[in-house]
């Protein structure tokens, strides 16, 4: 099993594989202050709520690094500033939102120490963050591959894989563990428009582990799905609301109204941190709405025509009926979702 290291912090800096970059060129985005990491996740150098929320962690600990100089007033309250910062830089994941407010707790319970004591006891949790997500990784693998039939064909959407998360993957984590454990699998991966992580990200990580697949354009999974080729859909979640309802990568809902068309079974594999415990239902998630130029361009070159207007949301919410299953490192969620999400809390 190759590793792939999304997310490493040494020596007081922060090394991220640039997603941007892959799969013409595997480089490393170097983070030295918490702007930077502001920087990355907002330009989606690193991406995929998992992988936020530990960027997010390491920030933290780059602002306190900043500012261990300070006294403790100016400290806590440069510490405040940059976390709100941190805070802003994706609106949709809530991966990233859970990050900080963790850490903003730490902070608040350790804030009459020594500020060399507090800046220990937040690496010590952003590793920790680090640490828990890769274990998180393996055991919603474990319980998803028990939904995997011996020969299977999977369809994905956008990147779930090692580079989504601190390592091994969500959705992508559970074909892994499906085609380790001997399973007879291939996977289709859509391109995921307009960023094309599942032609970028996704094809990547499979061909680096040798895993049968074949990328498609996005609007192929229709015909697949219709012609009875699909026997299982897979996606991760950016945000799940209390009652089931998934935000994902646009054109995740697509693919459920098909899948409950044509019964073919669709599961969200999230971590319990990506469950918003706070919100009802996929109404009160804030869907993000980026730049024009991601889908007017790709890698620079103009592809439509000037003057053109754009709508750009980054995800869509697939309501909980269209859900067969929520796959999280404390097993597998089924409907009546809001009840049984509730047990997981």
């Amino acid at each position: 099993m190759k590793e792939i290291k999304t997310i490493e912090f040494k020596e007081d800096i922060l090394y991220l594989i640039d997603q941007r970059k892959l799969p013409l060129s595997y480089e490393i985005f170097e983070c030295r202050t918490y702007r930077d990491v502001d920087f990355a996740i907002t330009d989606m150098v690193v991406r995929g709520a998992p992988a936020i929320g530990a960027t997010a962690a390491y920030g933290v600990v780059l602002a306190a690094r900043e500012f261990l100089k300070e006294d403790k007033e100016k400290f806590l309250a440069n510490m405040k500033e940059a976390m709100e910062l941190l805070n802003r830089s994706r609106p949709t994941a809530v991966n990233l939102m859970w990050a900080i407010k963790r850490m903003k707790d730490l902070i608040e319970e350790n804030k009459d120490l020594p500020v060399n004591e507090i800046y220990k006891k937040i690496k010590e949790e952003a590793d920790t963050i680090l640490k828990e997500d890769i274990e998180t990784n393996k055991k919603m693998a474990k319980y998803g591959n028990q939904i995997v039939g011996k020969k299977a064909t999977i369809l994905t959407h956008c990147n779930t894989g090692a580079l989504a998360t601190a390592g091994f993957g969500t959705a992508l984590g559970v074909v892994r563990e499906a085609f380790y454990s001997g399973k007879d699998i291939l996977v289709y991966a859509d391109e995921t428009r307009p960023r094309l992580q599942g032609g970028r990200l996704t094809a990547w990580e499979l061909v680096q582990e040798g895993i049968p697949s074949k990328l498609i354009a996005d609007s192929v999974a229709a015909t697949l799905i219709r012609d009875g080729k699909i026997d299982l859909i897979l996606v991760g979640a950016d945000r799940i609301a209390l009652n089931g309802d998934t935000a994902n990568k646009i054109g995740t809902f697509m693919l459920s109204v098909l899948a409950k068309e044509y019964i073919v079974p669709f599961y969200i594999v999230a971590p319990t941190t990506t469950i918003d415990f706070d919100i009802e239902t996929g109404k009160e998630i804030e869907i993000e709405e980026r730049g024009s130029e991601e889908v007017t361009h790709i890698e620079n070159i103009r592809i439509a025509p000037e003057g053109i207007d754009v709508y750009n949301p980054a995800f869509d919410v697939t309501p909980n009926e269209n859900i067969t299953g929520i796959i999280t490192e404390k097993g597998i969620v089924k409907p009546p979702f809001k009840e049984n999400i509730l047990k997981l809390k």
